[in-house]
């Protein structure tokens, strides 16, 4: 297996370069390749904040990527229920941690915003300190 990095994965999805594009096909569709966890959080940040990706495009994205042939992810089950989240209105970077913390007692923050939405979808109790 190889491990790629999130520049790789944005030149897959997003094809803005034919030649990085053109390699990055190679390696995504050839061999075996895990994507970690922290590269997929990152990805998510550069095509919202940089390409101005929705929720929607992300997730169809993420699903895509997750179901190609030799495409592995680090904790499929946690990015599967994140993802499921953010078709729900959560941030995904919320919903990667929260899902991740399903095998704890619960979810400590300050996010109001957080705590709120995740009364509605998540069985981690999300409170404040």
């Amino acid at each position: 297996m190889l491990a790629v990095d999130t520049s790789l994965i944005v030149r897959y999805l997003t094809r803005d370069d034919a030649d990085q594009f053109a390699r990055a096909v190679a390696v995504m569709e050839g061999a075996g390749i895990i994507i970690s966890t922290t590269v997929l959080l990152e990805t998510e940040w550069v095509l919202r904040s940089g390409y101005h990706y929705g929720p929607r495009q992300i997730v169809d994205a993420f699903r895509a990527l997750a179901g190609l042939p030799g495409v592995a992810l680090e904790d499929a089950a946690s990015a599967r229920q994140a993802l499921d989240w953010v078709e729900r209105g959560m941030d995904f970077a919320d919903a990667l941690r929260l899902a991740k913390a399903q095998a704890y007692e619960g979810f400590i923050t300050f996010d109001k915003r957080l705590i709120a939405t995740a009364a509605n979808l998540s069985p981690v109790p999300v409170r404040l300190p």
